[in-house]
């Protein structure tokens, strides 16, 4: 083994301009540099490097681990070409996997990319002892929170619990990324041309499991507001940075956190701007206005579905009124506002679909073109279990086989045939799209070039198109 043994992670493309700063490897490099581990990153998202490129790459450097992480709907796209070319030049490394997209199917995700190992759930713990345990010849089945293959056969360790003190987990390691191409590439809602972007985490988990839900822990944890703050102060002095794409699941939980959060920001004359995510039940008239002191320019409602059957099927825990009342005092206040709705769950019609469009009209602030997905039953959620158990999916491969497009059907649990469903949702989402256009920029050729992307999508199937809010680096706008 080398004297300085190396661990490489691979950012893989998203073949897009608007790329989040991947926390996921930062958190792991820090771990790893704090155990006296060299770590390299090869960032493909935002060089767009080929994997021709990364395999000449390998050939030239050597590792003691190469890992790549990523979720469920990049596998066939993305991550299984880029795992044949790693198992071909990563020499005597471990090709780890990680991320929600492996952790719930293991087994699959090992037989058909060959890796080494997958790991399951949270990796910060788990990676430093993969690192010692190859530098040493060690011994697997002693480490937590693993899947690999021995002999031929498939072999899943003992779940690693969570790491329950976020604050122990050592600040992401900026240094080893591009960050300036990081802080750059985002544009969000009222950011100027002089703000810099960059994602941060402040709590993991939520307080709740929606049937599409594919996350695998329970509850939800919270840094604390000092840690959090410090870090704020790390990335604004040294990267500049003065806007925050906070990566939580639910940023807005306890309203004593947001007091003192806003208190900390004012003791330390702190001018932030940031985007973050929140529950309706979990969401007022004080907590809006705090978020909006505090600098807080857009939030996110995952209020999925205008039918209260549907949101008690998919066990929500909220109410349709709940959604309307959020939406009202986030439009009062001035804060922008993201109406995230899905179609096609269980219960859902044609009268939810058409609910569903009548609410984000009525609200819309048009800080964003608001269109509505499928849901999509990744596996690991109790909407894919429940897809077997229908008889409607076999299992991960037939998933893979099915999944196309986040914005395309992989299983209908409507009733409605998908001609039609492809109709429904196409005639909801040009309705949207017109209105959108009318409020804001009156551009009729986007107009149309949008909603012509949207039928290629459904009745073509081009592949090539990215959804509606996605960056364009060619007019500088987010839609």
């Amino acid at each position: 083994m080398e004297k300085n043994p190396r661990v490489l992670f691979v950012i893989h493309d998203l073949y897009q301009d608007d790329n989040n700063f991947p926390l996921g490897p930062a958190y792991l490099a820090a771990v790893l540099k704090k155990n006296n581990i060299d770590v390299q990153i090869y960032c493909q998202d935002v060089f767009h490097y080929t994997n021709d490129e990364l395999s000449k790459y390998l050939e030239e450097n050597e590792f003691i681990l190469i890992g790549v992480g990523f979720l469920a709907a990049r596998f066939k796209e993305t991550i299984e070409l880029l795992c044949n070319n790693i198992n071909k030049y990563k020499k005597n490394a471990w090709l780890i996997l990680g991320s929600h997209g492996p952790s719930p199917i293991p087994e699959y995700i090992l037989k058909t990319t060959r890796a080494d190992i997958v790991v399951v759930g949270e990796a910060e713990e788990t990676i430093v002892e993969l690192a010692k345990c190859k530098i040493s010849n060690g011994n697997l089945s002693k480490i937590k929170g693993i899947a690999y293959s021995e002999n031929n056969e498939m072999i899943i360790n003992e779940r690693r619990q969570p790491i329950k003190n976020l604050d122990l987990i050592p600040f992401p390691e900026w240094s080893l990324f591009p960050i300036e191409k990081y802080k750059t590439c985002l544009k969000l809602f009222n950011a100027s041309d002089q703000d810099n972007t960059l994602s941060i985490s402040t709590t993991r988990g939520c307080i709740n499991k929606c049937n599409f839900c594919y996350r695998m822990e329970k509850g939800i944890r919270i840094r604390s507001v000092k840690n959090v703050i410090d870090e704020i102060k790390m990335l604004y002095n040294n990267y500049g940075i003065n806007y925050f794409l906070t990566y939580d699941e639910l940023f807005v939980y306890s309203k004593k956190w947001i007091k003192d959060f806003l208190n900390e920001l004012k003791n330390n004359s702190l001018k932030i701007k940031f985007s973050c995510n929140a529950r309706v039940d979990l969401f007022d008239e004080e907590i809006a206005v705090l978020l909006k002191e505090c600098g807080c320019q857009f939030l996110n409602f995952g209020m999925e579905s205008s039918d209260q059957n549907v949101l008690n099927i998919m066990k929500k825990r909220t109410t349709t009124e709940q959604n309307i009342k959020a939406a009202e005092i986030t439009r009062n206040v001035g804060i922008g506002l993201g109406l995230n709705f899905i179609w096609g769950n269980i219960g859902d019609t044609e009268e939810s679909l058409r609910n569903n469009v009548d609410l984000i009209k009525k609200y819309n602030t048009y800080d964003q073109i608001r269109t509505i997905r499928p849901v999509t039953p990744y596996p690991g959620c109790d909407l894919y279990y429940e897809a077997i158990k229908k008889g409607l999916l076999e299992g991960p491969e037939e998933f893979f086989n099915k999944f196309k497009n986040s914005d395309l059907l992989t299983v209908n649990f409507t009733g409605i045939d998908n001609d039609k469903f492809y109709e429904l949702l196409f005639n909801a989402n040009k309705e949207l799209i017109i209105d959108h256009y009318l409020h804001t920029t009156k551009d009729i050729n986007a107009e149309k070039k949008l909603i012509n992307d949207f039928y290629e999508l459904y009745f073509k199937k081009n592949l090539k198109f990215r959804g509606a809010r996605n960056y364009n680096k060619n007019n500088n706008i987010q839609n």
